[in-house]
């Protein structure tokens, strides 16, 4: 993969690293305000909720040109656009044979990969209860009252409870692998004291013996590359700087319990994008993805 071009009209002119100083010593290009369609074969969009579907339909891209959005603008599939939904652990021969990718969120990718195999056995028939704590880096980058160190740090709270936007993909691939799930997601978002991860716990009715569980989950993420099932209880640090995520089940009486931790920045938005990339242009799925975690 060859990097053509970075669009930024406000840092047009600027070097990348003035504004991203991590990549000081990787990277030597400038922003530009110019869109040399002609020049590339796939656009990521890195922008505002909103703002993507506005260039789309503003805009004329070249017919060879791909496109992996990481907006929630096209992630509800509709006859009314090309998007498909890209959560490879769903959707993976679609996006090989997608012209346009909707990447999914982060909350939604971490919730997703608990339930998904669950989904396929039609065995989501009661509500799911999902508490989801995630770092400060889930809010980007401008600064706002409940991001700036001397109120996040030392601190936690809860935002948008039972509403968070992305209930709606989630709910939209629950019933894409069980139609006839009809039950509540009842979704409590935490702001958590730290700066990257996801940590999620989702519990529900199942009467099903744990072992059973555990190998239809096995089944499920066989053949993927990013998900695995761990016996241990897993912590942020095991995913963070990673596209991984880490499953871990355990029964209470007719309870389950399913802990899942993802990066929010990775797997929950830029690494799941290369994955993607990588799919739509057929490279071996884990091309630019074998990072280490910080565990240490």
């Amino acid at each position: 993969m060859e990097l053509v071009f970075v669009n930024s009209s406000s840092n047009a002119g600027n070097r990348i690293t003035d504004v991203h100083s991590g990549l000081f010593g990787e990277i030597d290009m400038r922003f530009t305000a110019e869109l040399p369609f002609e020049k590339i074969d796939l656009l990521f969009f890195c922008t505002a909720h909103g703002d993507t579907k506005k260039f789309m339909d503003s805009h004329t891209l070249p017919e060879h040109l791909k496109v992996i959005d990481l907006s929630t603008d096209y992630r509800q599939e509709s006859e009314t656009h090309e998007f498909v939904y890209g959560l490879p652990e769903l959707n993976r021969r679609r996006i090989c044979q997608a012209k346009y990718v909707a990447n999914p969120g982060c909350f939604a990718t971490c919730i997703q990969l608990a339930v998904l195999p669950l989904a396929k056995h039609l065995m989501l028939n009661s509500e799911l209860h999902v508490n989801a704590i995630t770092g400060s880096t889930g809010a980007g980058v401008k600064p706002s009252a409940t991001t700036h160190f001397s109120w996040r740090n030392d601190n936690i709270s809860i935002y948008k409870p039972f509403t968070h936007q992305h209930l709606a993909e989630i709910n939209q691939s629950l019933k894409q692998l069980q139609n006839s799930f009809n039950s509540a997601v009842n979704f409590i978002p935490v702001r958590g004291n730290f700066s990257r991860g996801i940590f999620a716990t989702v519990y529900l009715d199942c009467k099903i013996e744990l072992e059973e569980i555990r190998k239809i989950y096995e089944d499920y993420y066989d053949d993927h590359s990013f998900t695995f099932i761990t016996d241990k209880a897993p912590d942020l640090k095991q995913v963070v700087n990673t596209n991984k995520c880490l499953l871990h089940l355990q029964k209470f009486g007719d309870k389950l319990l399913v802990t899942s931790v993802i990066d929010n920045l990775l797997k929950g938005a830029s690494g799941q994008a290369v994955h993607n990339m990588n799919l739509l242009f057929n490279l071996e799925e884990t091309v630019g993805l074998h990072l280490k975690p910080s565990a240490f």
